[in-house]
């Protein structure tokens, strides 16, 4: 009876600010919001809370659960086991002589053919420096000459 009384109070609350939410004109958090805060009282209507209140105080269930941990335990540990050997002793196997197969015996020699050789690429001279100086300076003299400075 309290778990229901709870849930609707947890949905009332959410449900209020997400009014608040959608007056501030921020329409798809409120939308969210009413979402997350309808699911208590999905929940209770469903009677998924009256399970998980008798199952919380029973040891029988929590001994399931221990079970079932154990078992996803179990299986992760065998899954990062067969991963880094690499699958199991058949699929190394296969592998391994597909790896072979996929070699060719001149593998090893180039396959892109002779190359045309070229010249190593020269660049081109530099200019002096004191020569795009003087230049620059002109061009400096132009514009203040130009506003009367």
């Amino acid at each position: 009876m309290i778990a229901e009384t709870v849930c609707s109070a947890v949905s009332a609350a959410g449900l209020g600010i997400a009014a608040v939410t959608a007056y501030r004109k921020r329409f798809l958090a409120a939308a969210r919001l009413a979402a997350y805060s309808l699911v208590p009282v999905g929940l209770v209507m469903t009677g998924a809370v009256e399970w998980v209140a008798e199952t919380a105080f029973s040891p029988t269930a929590w001994a399931g659960f221990g079970v079932l941990g154990g078992a996803w335990l179990l299986f992760v540990t065998t899954r990062a086991v067969e991963r880094r050997r690499g699958g199991t002793r058949k699929e190394r196997r296969a592998a391994r002589s597909a790896q072979r197969e996929a070699v060719a015996p001149a593998a090893s020699a180039p396959s892109l053919g002779q190359g045309v050789a070229r010249p190593p690429a020269t660049r081109p001279a530099a200019k002096p420096r004191a020569a795009e100086s003087g230049d620059d300076f002109s061009d400096i003299e132009a514009i203040l000459k130009k506003h009367g400075i």
